[in-house]
């Protein structure tokens, strides 16, 4: 799944190429990031209350789809406190030992920050519960019968947790957070400033209408816009003078074959199939799976949340069905009034 996620230019998760992109275009302080108000608000009180105190922050869990900034917030609250972060991953910390070594080096009141922390070995969460709580950490010295446990204490510390999938993470690890907060989508407006913000930082010129154009393919998702940005950027200079134009955009997005709603060929091949196939559903998602060639949880994590939100596909006991929305910006004739009530 992730291999076929890779080729993707619409992918909201991560890619090897945005590594760098994400660095040099990340916001660095509260003020410069740009979407999220509730969030934002929320988080300067959070961050004024522990300055004031001269206490490191509570732990934090972000969550929400991949892409809207989980991993740039956590750099900006490690950057606002003034003090150090550590990243790591749920995938990455194998074994307790693994947990001790990152936790025993940390700085006082520095930041850890494990992205999809919901794949996190439940062996580990143990570890990581004294940690959270206590700021001590249980090591298990010898085996069998002479085996003992030593308790030893850790520098005050902040864990920020990102998840995409809040309902993996346990009960008793999502309880020990202090402040949970769930990132949006972000509306068009938004993606057009950060776009600008984007292309500034890369001295590209671009006009409203292009950065207009773009934002309305990308997702409404923040990586996917820089992404796209970079994409166009580089077919402005091939074939113009660099300056990015609307038209430079359509072409260069058409070029990718991305429609003007942000869909792609396999977005637009998964809807056609539940219309021509089975007029409009339901189906069920090992059909629409085989039918595109797709694994069911590619189908299920990468494509389908974005038909879901637009409202292009909706979920029913028996299967997906495509709305009369989708017939619509496919061409497709309106479905009969006894299909309509079905939708």
């Amino acid at each position: 799944m992730e291999a076929q996620d890779e080729a993707r230019v619409l992918t909201s998760h991560s890619q090897g190429e945005d590594a760098a992109l994400d660095v040099n275009l990340r916001p660095l302080r509260l003020t410069e990031y740009v979407g999220q108000k509730k969030i934002k608000d929320n988080l300067k009180i959070f961050l004024q209350a522990a300055k004031k105190r001269k206490q490191p922050l509570e732990h934090v869990l972000l969550h929400g789809a991949p892409g809207l900034g989980k991993t740039t917030l956590a750099h900006i609250l490690a950057k606002e406190m003034g003090v150090p972060i550590r990243v790591t991953s749920g995938p990455a910390i194998e074994r307790p030992g693994d947990l001790a070594a990152i936790l025993s080096n940390l700085e006082p009141g520095g930041i850890l920050f494990i992205d999809e922390i919901h794949r996190l070995n439940r062996i580990i969460e143990e570890v990581l519960y004294p940690a959270m709580e206590d700021f001590q950490l249980d090591i298990v010295i010898g085996k069998g019968p002479s085996a003992r446990t030593v308790r030893l204490d850790l520098p005050h510390f902040t864990l920020v947790g990102a998840t995409t999938r809040l309902s993996l993470i346990s009960s008793p690890l999502r309880d020990r957070f202090g402040s949970t907060y769930r990132l949006d989508f972000y509306e068009p407006d938004e993606l057009v400033e950060i776009l600008h913000r984007s292309a500034r930082i890369l001295k590209t010129k671009m006009d409203e209408p292009a950065a207009k154009e773009i934002a309305d393919r990308a997702r409404r998702t923040p990586r996917v816009a820089n992404r796209l940005l970079k994409r166009v950027r580089d077919y402005a200079e091939v074939k113009s003078d660099g300056a990015v134009t609307k038209k430079l955009a359509v072409d260069a997005l058409t070029a990718l074959d991305i429609d003007p709603l942000g869909l792609d060929p396999v977005d637009r091949k998964i809807l056609q199939f539940i219309i021509e196939k089975f007029q409009g559903g339901p189906v069920g998602l090992n059909t629409i799976a085989a039918a595109v060639a797709e694994e069911m949880d590619t189908i299920e994590d990468i494509y389908e949340p974005f038909l879901l939100q637009i409202g292009f596909l909706s979920r029913t006991p028996r299967g997906r069905m495509a709305t009369t929305a989708a017939y619509q910006h496919l061409g497709f004739p309106a479905p009969k009034p006894a299909e309509q009530l079905k939708l």
